[in-house]
């Protein structure tokens, strides 16, 4: 008996020696909507069926938006062979079906797991049964995992992930890996070969400045998250992208506030994930989600993140290399006062500081078009005179002319 025992183990190790993270996926930022934000544990398969068909009705599908994730909460209980199943008073239906009615609309499915004995929430972990739930969400047609950190005492982080990654390239269904440990472990210094996604920081807040503080950890706002991705730009790239956490867009904040936090999501090469209502939404709101100049920054197939060229008062300069030699370029007021931009291009030489690209104003001339209000500025030549408003931004594209 222990020789065989010891054979399948040996079997085993060889097979998790050639496991690998599936490629071919998130060759740009993942676009979708996750429940947590606006619902929490509220979950069930009605709200996930008619977000399906919001997504699609709202013109987010038409926009990039294609998933469908159901976060926390989700769980009912582990059987006599240690497989998990849906709750089944919320997801009467069971999970697979539900699966196959958001594919009907032409959209992806995610799911959520922890990689610790129980979720956030309390719910079934997949610590120790990492190999049998990969296969179950491959057996269900599962696209995408978002995989938490709860309950992970004695855990080595890196380990931790990578055991789930070799479970889902087990399983054989590609399934983006998406890694929430908060940025606690620098993930970006070690998934890039595990995971497709990292989350950088601690969970957001819906506001534009501030901290809520929950005792022994916190949730912070926009411009918080925004300040922690400082110095790990040059660890993103197609297939291995920085995430600072899931969008609060329509849920509360001023349209200005929403616009930025949009905006600087996109220059980030952020995955974008919706965590509003999408049944609810505003027309302002819709309009945010699914400026598709602004998506196209973010989609933009170079896959560079962003850098601070400058900032002076509460005003900042965002600056992001773009396929084809174009640039985006974004102005955020942090400020509550209105600033005046007196911007005169060629007297700026603007250098990449983690990667080989300059914009040199005195050699290219590039045309300038204001996303937001989709206006042609003219060009480069001509200096850049606006008033930037408070919690807002000025996002331009500047193609080579």
């Amino acid at each position: 008996m222990k020789t065989k025992i010891y054979i399948l183990l040996a079997l085993l190790l060889s097979l998790n020696s050639f496991a690998q993270k599936f490629e071919e996926l998130a060759q740009t930022p993942p676009m979708g909507w996750n429940t947590w934000n606006k619902f929490g544990c509220e979950v069930d398969e009605d709200l996930i069926k008619e977000a399906a068909d919001a997504m699609v009705s709202s013109g987010m599908k038409d926009a990039g938006y294609e998933y469908i994730v159901i976060d926390d909460c989700w769980h009912g209980e582990r059987d006599e062979d240690g497989f998990i199943s849906a709750n089944k008073e919320r997801f009467p239906s069971g999970m697979k079906a539900l699966v196959d009615y958001v594919h009907a609309k032409g959209l992806k499915f995610g799911i959520y797991s922890d990689a610790g004995g129980t979720t956030c929430a309390g719910r079934p972990g997949s610590r120790g049964y990492e190999y049998q739930d990969a296969l179950t969400y491959s057996r269900w047609g599962v696209d995408y995992l978002k995989y938490d950190w709860c309950d992970t005492d004695g855990l080595n982080a890196e380990g931790a992930y990578t055991t789930m990654r070799n479970a889902l390239y087990e399983a054989e269904r590609p399934i983006v890996l998406s890694i929430c440990e908060w940025g606690q472990n620098e993930p970006w210094e070690w998934a890039q070969d595990i995971g497709h996604l990292w989350r950088t920081t601690g969970d957001i807040y819906n506001c534009w400045d501030c901290e809520e503080d929950h005792g022994d950890w916190s949730s912070w706002g926009v411009l918080q998250i925004l300040d922690m991705q400082e110095g790990i730009r040059k660890y993103a790239g197609p297939g291995h992208w920085n995430d600072p956490d899931m969008m609060e867009v329509g849920n509360g904040m001023s349209t200005s506030e929403d616009r930025a936090h949009f905006s600087m999501w996109a220059m980030l090469a952020a995955p974008l994930m919706a965590g509003n209502d999408l049944n609810s939404m505003s027309k302002k709101t819709i309009e945010i989600l699914t400026n598709k100049e602004m998506i196209a920054i973010n989609q933009d197939s170079l896959g560079v993140q962003a850098f601070k060229y400058q900032a002076e008062d509460g005003l900042e300069i965002w600056v992001k290399p773009l396929a084809n030699g174009d640039w985006a370029i974004t102005f955020l007021n942090r400020s509550d006062n209105e600033k005046t931009l007196n911007f005169d291009w060629k007297k700026h030489l603007i250098e990449d500081p983690d990667f080989d690209y300059t914009l040199n104003f005195q050699q290219e001339e590039f045309q300038v078009n204001d996303i937001w209000a989709n206006k042609n500025l003219k060009s480069t030549r001509k200096e850049l005179k606006t008033i930037v408003h408070p919690h807002d931004v000025l996002s331009l594209r500047l193609s080579k002319k």
